[in-house]
């Protein structure tokens, strides 16, 4: 058992621009989080005001020995509307990835994490092709900006999000009540309502895939030799004895069909917290006796190994796990949770998978969708009516294992 990692391993953390940021007043999720009967927990508000705080907050990952940070540049703040992009927002995120490298930091940067500009759902969202086009003109203007200073491009965060959101969670929708607002807060029609992740259907499933094709050719026309790819919900999708053929019949429509359009990326973003057992009737839950964590599933950390290997075998492409984590309030449970994915990393390794990275979520404590601030993610706390942050002790750990390159 081999507990090294290769020389040049990307080691960092990860951050999505609306749960950071804070007020991100052009973007389809802010309306969405402030109307009368929203299905948010809170509004996002200032959230941590990383907007403002990045220097210091990279200072911190720099401070923990990490030698690269995954963060999301905002398409409402760069696009606010249609054909009009903002050079100053533009030129904030130049200056971010100016002080990531200042900080030690290959700037591993995601175009898309969830949110979009207003105007997008205005235009049929992702149910509608022409947002393809819109996102690759999108993101061949950011590289033009950016991709001197960024070492890898994650186009779409979690592609397959709002197929799993559809199929698993959503099942008996968002609420008629909170759709008809959305929609006319964001001047569309209940029937063509399709922000990115309330756009579960087939039909969007194939916008999404083409605005990643699109975004890459994009990407790559500006600069041919940046590391382009996707990233991926995946959790160890596990079959009860009855229960297999509906567990293949879920890992196509949600894994599947996406590693097969990564085929031609450079790298495969695993996103990876739990696993799901299946039986012949579906989705089972958890096991009776195995720990849950604050958002219900699983403590399940060897997920992570078990969805390396399925990638690797699908996609056939290299490999970095863009997102781990655990939402808890024992940091105990969260050291526990790293030292055993990490070590399911390090056994992937052994066995000649190539993976590239391990970026931890999350940075900080933050603002997680749906469910407010109540769940805690982050390896630093962040105390939110002084903004100060504090390092926990499972970053230390974090910290030494990124510095030595080796499981400590």
């Amino acid at each position: 058992m081999s507990n090294v990692f290769p020389e040049g391993f990307l080691w960092g953390t990860a951050t999505a621009a609306h749960q950071v940021e804070g007020n991100n007043t052009h973007s389809d999720f802010w309306a969405m989080e402030h109307l009368p009967d929203t299905v948010f927990a809170e509004p996002s508000g200032d959230a941590i005001d990383h907007y403002h705080r990045y220097p210091e907050d990279m200072a911190l990952l720099q401070e923990l020995g990490f030698n690269s940070y995954r963060f999301s540049v905002e398409w409402a703040r760069i696009e606010p509307e249609d054909g009009r992009f903002s050079t100053a927002a533009l030129d904030h995120y130049r200056r971010m990835c100016e002080a990531s490298l200042a900080h030690g930091l290959k700037p591993v940067l995601t175009y898309h994490h969830f949110t979009s500009p207003r105007w997008t759902v205005s235009q049929g969202g992702w149910n509608n092709m022409v947002i393809a086009e819109k996102f690759a003109r999108y993101a061949g203007v950011v590289t033009q900006h950016l991709g001197d200073l960024t070492e890898a491009v994650c186009t779409i965060n979690e592609v397959n999000i709002p197929r799993m959101a559809a199929m698993l969670w959503m099942a008996d929708g968002a609420g008629d009540t909170f759709v008809q607002q959305a929609a006319q807060a964001l001047h569309t029609t209940p029937e063509q309502f399709a922000p990115f992740m309330f756009a579960g259907s087939v039909q969007a499933r194939d916008v999404i895939i083409a605005a990643h094709h699109q975004a890459r050719a994009a990407i790559k026309a500006e600069r041919p030799s940046l590391p382009v790819g996707l990233t991926i919900a995946m959790s160890d999708m596990q079959a009860l004895p009855g229960g297999e053929a509906e567990r293949d019949r879920m890992r196509w429509e949600l894994q599947d069909v996406f590693l097969e359009a990564a085929r031609e990326d450079d790298f495969v973003g695993v996103q990876t917290y739990t696993r799901e057992r299946y039986g012949a009737e579906g989705g089972l839950g958890p096991e009776e006796g195995v720990a849950t964590t604050q958002m219900g599933y699983e403590f399940w950390p060897q997920a992570i190994g078990a969805t390396l290997r399925y990638a690797s075998e699908v996609a056939g492409v290299p490999l970095m796990v863009t997102e781990n984590g655990i939402g808890t309030t024992d940091d105990g449970r969260r050291l526990a949770y790293y030292q055993t994915a990490l070590q399911s990393v390090a056994d992937c390794l052994q066995d000649g998978l190539d993976v590239r990275g391990y970026f931890a979520w999350s940075a900080f404590d933050n603002f997680e969708w749906m469910l407010g601030y109540r769940p805690t993610f982050g390896l630093i706390a962040v105390d939110r009516a002084t903004q100060q942050r504090t390092i926990k002790p499972s970053a230390r750990w974090l910290s030494q294992v990124a510095k030595a390159n080796r499981l400590v």
